[in-house]
């Protein structure tokens, strides 16, 4: 298991952590009659996938619990904002996992950083085809949460997987838009050449040549400083300072811009019939891409956008303010939509 070290955002003393976990009261070990971290691998479609299983507090395998699956953020891995969150629903009694995307973190895959949107899809199912077999866990009170890029893709899988009976997002960030149009549609008419470049690089790989990459692989201080927008300089900070990770990375293969530019997470979004909440911070420079998806979200009557005043998009991930918040919200919806198989 990885050892690392981390350091918070509030300036406290470094620790060491034996999960690895970079987040605000992580779990540091395994105590009796408290919330407990299960470090798992599965296969899913030939990859190896590494995941963390959270049972709550007194857990007891031969009863029954409601279960979420939660989706980390582009270049983010499971030991960030998507463990924080999934430790905090497993202390309301829910039993979470969260795992790395197939290609990523400390998953299988390769060529490594590939990001394809039908693999995070997939990712998505596949922890759903492993907590649906975990001791405890009641199939007919599953649940969705999905975080920045993890978002859209949940938002993607259940269109179509009505195993999942409530669905939420945290900061959703629609990575087909993004990588299509640009953020904030600020690349419109390079569309073409981006293309072009993600055809040449699939043509370099194909040849056996070097692998292409796209995305920032450090930053400097001043760099960072420069960044105008809110969610780049902020989610620089987040994953190259503060709640920084060996695993986790801003790079994909350039080749992945093929499937990711062709891709939208609304498209056929008319599909969700299961209740819907959204969530995005006031702040957010993303809030576009979920307001935009909340909109188009026609097929369910039971769905709800909730906005955390002040909040930025990146905010969401740490400020116990803004988590708090979004984790009442949370917790008032699927405890009304998990409570029991009738709620549909």
């Amino acid at each position: 298991m990885l050892i690392t070290t981390s350091i918070y955002a509030s300036g406290q003393n470094k620790i060491d952590n034996f999960f690895g976990l970079v987040y605000r009261g992580a779990i540091t070990e395994n105590i009796k009659g408290e919330v407990t971290i299960h470090a798992v691998n599965y296969k899913l479609d030939g990859i190896e996938i590494a995941a963390n299983v959270y049972t709550p507090a007194n857990y007891d395998p031969t009863k029954s619990y409601p279960a979420i699956v939660v989706a980390h953020p582009n270049g983010g891995v499971k030991e960030q904002v998507a463990g924080l969150y999934t430790q905090h629903l497993a202390e309301l009694g829910y039993i979470t996992i969260a795992a790395d995307a197939s290609y990523q973190g400390a998953s299988g895959g390769e060529p490594r950083h590939t990001d394809k949107p039908q693999n995070r899809v997939e990712d998505i199912r596949g922890m759903v085809d492993y907590i649906s077999q975990y001791p405890g866990v009641d199939n007919n009170r599953l649940g969705a949460l999905g975080i920045c890029g993890g978002g859209g893709y949940t938002l993607k899988a259940v269109q179509s997987d009505k195993r999942i009976k409530a669905v939420a997002t945290v900061s959703m960030f629609n990575s087909g838009e993004v990588r299509r149009n640009g953020f904030q549609n600020s690349q419109l008419n390079t569309i073409q050449e981006r293309l072009k470049q993600a055809s040449d690089a699939r043509a370099q790989e194909v040849a056996g040549g070097e692998i292409r990459y796209s995305g920032v692989a450090s930053i400097t201080d001043e760099e960072i400083a420069q960044t105008t927008t809110d969610l780049y300089r902020e989610g620089y900070e987040y994953y190259y300072r503060t709640h920084k990770h060996p695993n986790s990375t801003f790079l994909y293969t350039t080749s992945s811009l093929l499937d990711l530019m062709v891709w939208d997470a609304t498209d056929q979004i008319e599909l969700i019939n299961q209740p819907l909440l959204m969530i995005a911070g006031s702040k957010a420079d993303t809030k576009y891409m979920t307001d935009k998806a909340f909109a188009k979200a026609t097929g369910t009557t039971k769905k709800e956008l909730f906005v955390i005043p002040g909040a930025t998009h990146i905010q969401t991930y740490y400020v116990p303010e803004y988590v708090n918040q979004a984790m009442n919200k949370l917790h008032e919806f699927f405890e009304r939509y998990l409570e029991t198989t009738t709620n549909q």
